[in-house]
This record gives C-alpha cells, sequence and structure tokens, in this order.
C-alpha cells in the first residue's frame, strides 16, 4: 500500500498556527517545525508497529494519583 507523503513540516507549523490564531514568529518557526517533523516520524513509527486484528482499545483511561509516601 503506497503511503502518503509528508507535509512540509515548516508550511504545516503556519497553517496550524494561522488555523488556532496563534502568534508564531518567523524567528520561532525553524523551531517548532524541527518538533513537528519530530512529532511526524514518531508518529510513522507507532503506525508501523505490528497489533492482532482482534484488539480492542482501552474504554476509558483514567490516570491515578501517586500516594506520596
Amino acid at each position: 500500500m503506497p503511503q502518503n507523503p509528508l507535509p512540509d513540516p515548516e508550511a504545516y507549523s503556519r497553517v496550524l498556527a494561522d488555523a488556532m490564531g496563534l502568534p508564531l514568529d518567523q524567528a520561532d518557526l525553524s523551531e517548532v517545525a524541527r518538533n513537528v517533523a519530530l512529532a511526524f516520524r514518531l508518529a510513522a513509527s507507532f503506525m508501523d508497529y505490528p497489533l492482532p486484528d482482534d484488539i480492542e482499545p482501552a474504554a476509558i483511561f483514567a490516570a491515578r494519583e501517586q500516594a506520596h509516601g
């Protein structure tokens, strides 16, 4: 199955910032784009992880507070 190419991280960051109304200075854009590119790479590795066909997602996740001792 052919995979879709990933969007350009800089253009993607700019479009999302504009869509959310977040100010993104040109000086910060390269750092944001670098993190977006990392997120793309990490997501790809999760998507490639083999799971059995009969697996079901958890119904609800609730984090527990840890006891301080």
